[in-house]
């Protein structure tokens, strides 16, 4: 039998292995419309569960905190729990998504990639699984979840394509974030039921001379002589989602000379005159859309100004760290999803008469980078955490999302050579995993600009000035 043919039928034991066991029907998607109590300030979670065609089935009312236990069994009698504690409902979409990346995702992967398009059904997929509005409320259409529910979907979802975990990833934690903390009720009214149901969003900071000094951007905004619109003229590169996206968050600069203060955010649709231009040619993540937009004479009307005046600089910066927690999360579902395959793979073949498994070296490389990925884990849930129960968490953030892409590249590495040859062909889908893990060190803040930050903020809290 061909090396070819050999590896194929292992791989393909292997990717049945994996797959995760089916729920019941009615538990294939579970969306949280949460509420907060003003007499308790707990929340209530409502689940509706679909069918894999997302036709509503039922809907049932269930307890939702963040620090809530799904089996009492393993509750901590202290009443402090591991960062691997979930409540009901988290695990629910911790399934469903596994699901939807299995059913939906995990077949055309490979045509994507190929393509270096994204499959338009997919897309529609996550908006119709609720998975494109989760931290969003009921009242605009979305699921009402946490964050750190966001964070599990950014996770799953990478396991099988970082590209649609990026898209789903950039949607949620940054434009639908924006929108929801810093937009007047008016946009968000207008804005964020479209973005929970049908249309994708796009984050628009970096410029071809402003990366990691994004406040440098050079795209001007200019307010009109009556104040009831402003013009928007320059571009942007680097533009995640930006092919197929309908709206878009525009950072422009209004007075030079103000530096950051002078850095204003604005809603743009689509309409408006958003050109997109180049469409990148990648290394990983190839389905993921990465474009240049020019905005030449974007009129934007006064009202689509987000936050105040001046404060697009915080709005950024604050946006930011939840973005690179979720940057984190997509980086630890990569590498589990490459060293679960590889595992299963090695677990199957052998050489010199016994599984590639039971040499010792090999177990002591899975066992190393296992923990690695375990250690990132607790970091990124971490960030996720200290950001719900709102405290700070920009170090952590910084470290979570840090470690877990130089995780991602060790573990997808690794997990190519422990298929040999086979690992370094496209036939096994490993390689792609490392060539997507690559693009973690760079967005949403380089290695270096992360380290820089951690520093900073070690330096303040040990007052070392």
């Amino acid at each position: 039998m061909s090396l070819r043919s050999s590896s194929s039928r292992i791989l393909a034991r292997a990717t049945t292995t994996t797959t995760t066991p089916r729920a019941p029907a009615a538990l294939a998607t579970a969306r949280c419309l949460s509420t907060i109590s003003a007499s308790t300030g707990s929340k209530t979670c409502n689940s509706i569960a679909h069918k894999p065609s997302a036709q509503h089935l039922v809907s049932t009312i269930r307890t939702f905190s963040t620090s809530s236990p799904t089996n009492a069994e393993f509750e901590s009698p202290f009443g402090v729990n591991s960062l691997a504690k979930f409540t009901e409902e988290e695990e629910m979409l911790r399934e469903a998504v596994q699901r939807f990346a299995q059913d939906n995702v995990a077949p055309k992967v490979e045509a994507m990639d190929e393509a270096e398009k994204m499959d338009p059904e997919i897309i529609k997929g996550l908006f119709e699984q609720g998975l494109m509005g989760i931290e969003t409320s009921a009242d605009h259409g979305g699921a009402g979840c946490s964050f750190t529910a966001a964070i599990i979907v950014i996770e799953e979802l990478a396991k099988v394509d970082p590209s649609v975990s990026v898209l789903c990833d950039v949607h949620n934690t940054l434009v639908n974030t924006v929108i929801r903390k810093y937009a007047s009720k008016h946009i968000q009214d207008k804005y964020l039921p479209a973005l929970s149901e049908k249309t994708l969003g796009s984050f628009c900071l970096s410029e071809p001379a402003s990366g990691s000094d994004a406040f440098a951007m050079k795209t001007s905004c200019k307010k009109s002589a009556d104040g009831k619109s402003w013009t928007i003229n320059g571009s942007k590169m680097w533009i995640t989602n930006s092919a197929e996206a309908e709206f878009f968050i525009v950072f422009a600069q209004s007075d030079p000379s103000q530096g950051y203060k002078g850095i204003n955010a604005f809603a743009v649709e689509k309409s408006m005159g958003v050109e997109i231009a180049k469409k990148e040619k990648k290394l990983g993540i190839k389905a993921s859309s990465t474009c240049t937009l020019n905005l030449d004479d974007i009129i934007v009307p006064a009202e689509n100004l987000i936050g105040e005046e001046g404060k697009g600089y915080k709005i950024a910066i604050e946006i930011l760290n939840e973005g690179r927690v979720g940057i984190a999360a997509q980086m630890i579902g990569l590498a589990q999803g490459a060293v679960d395959k590889a595992i299963r793979y090695a677990a199957d073949r052998k050489q010199f008469g016994k599984k590639i498994t039971q040499f010792q070296g090999m177990q002591f490389q899975i066992s190393q980078i296992m923990m690695e990925i375990q250690a990132a884990k607790a970091l990124t849930y971490n960030a996720a955490r200290l950001k719900e129960e709102g405290r700070p968490f920009t170090k952590e953030a910084a470290m979570a999302k840090l470690y877990a892409s130089q995780v991602a590249q060790r573990a997808s590495g690794s997990a190519i050579e422990w298929c040999g040859g086979v690992g370094f062909t496209r036939e096994t889908g490993i390689e792609k995993y490392w060539r997507d893990s690559k693009i973690g060190a760079i967005y949403e803040g380089t290695s270096n600009i992360m380290l820089e930050t951690i520093f900073k903020l070690v330096e303040r809290e040990m007052d070392l000035k």
